[in-house]
């Protein structure tokens, strides 16, 4: 008969994710509500790149984003936006510091005792890590619902909010690719409850 082991069993990987403008952040609040640990890998990103060793890097690679030891994300962004080249050496920096950050908050939820935890990963398909999940919570909502909420709180254009939604993987793609799709173009109400059939589909239980 063999020992018990003394790590920790990994929790179970629920993920979630949508195009721009699609709700997203509201599903994950929802999720932490119901006791669900949300790792958020935009957070870990912005984490990763207040690390030394990763802003110096940055700094070599990206001349005059890094001024007085702080990042410039706007002169970042608009270095790598649309050039799929100097994009691919940033996530070269940045990835493994969130894989690695992400992996430890895990760990953590682990240690806790937690069956599952949340990636939101906005990326999640593009990245290919759909397969490192047992769910995906696809997020979606109407093309000009979800225009108007990004316009409403970044001051984009139109124009601006669609370029950038036609770098994302197509909206169609990413339904097709979903264990589950959350329709987040009426109520709070209504998408609350889809999540929970969702959550109850799968087997989903917060702490």
């Amino acid at each position: 008969m063999s020992s018990p082991s003394p790590f920790p069993a990994a929790p179970r990987r629920l993920g979630v994710t949508g195009s721009i403008g699609a709700g997203k952040s509201t599903v994950t609040a929802l999720l932490r509500a119901r006791g669900l640990t949300v790792l958020d890998a935009d957070e870990q990103a912005r984490e990763a790149t207040r690390e030394p060793e990763v802003l110096a890097r940055i700094g070599a690679a990206f001349p005059g984003v890094v001024r007085g030891g702080v990042l410039d994300r706007a002169a970042l962004a608009a270095q790598v936006f649309g050039d799929a080249d100097r994009l691919a050496t940033l996530n070269a920096i940045v990835h493994p510091r969130v894989r690695a950050r992400m992996l430890a908050l895990e760990a953590a939820a682990a240690a806790r005792g937690e069956a599952w935890v949340v990636q939101d990963v906005p990326l999640l398909f593009e990245g290919g890590l759909e397969r490192q999940m047992d769910g995906v919570l696809v997020v979606d909502a109407p093309l000009e619902t979800r225009v108007a909420r990004v316009a409403a709180r970044s001051g984009l254009t139109r124009e601006e909010v669609l370029a950038r939604d036609a770098r994302q993987m197509p909206g169609e793609e990413k339904r097709r690719r979903a264990t589950v799709v959350l329709d987040n173009g009426g109520s709070l109400e209504a998408l609350e409850v889809q999540l929970d059939a969702a959550l109850a589909r799968l087997g989903v239980t917060g702490r």
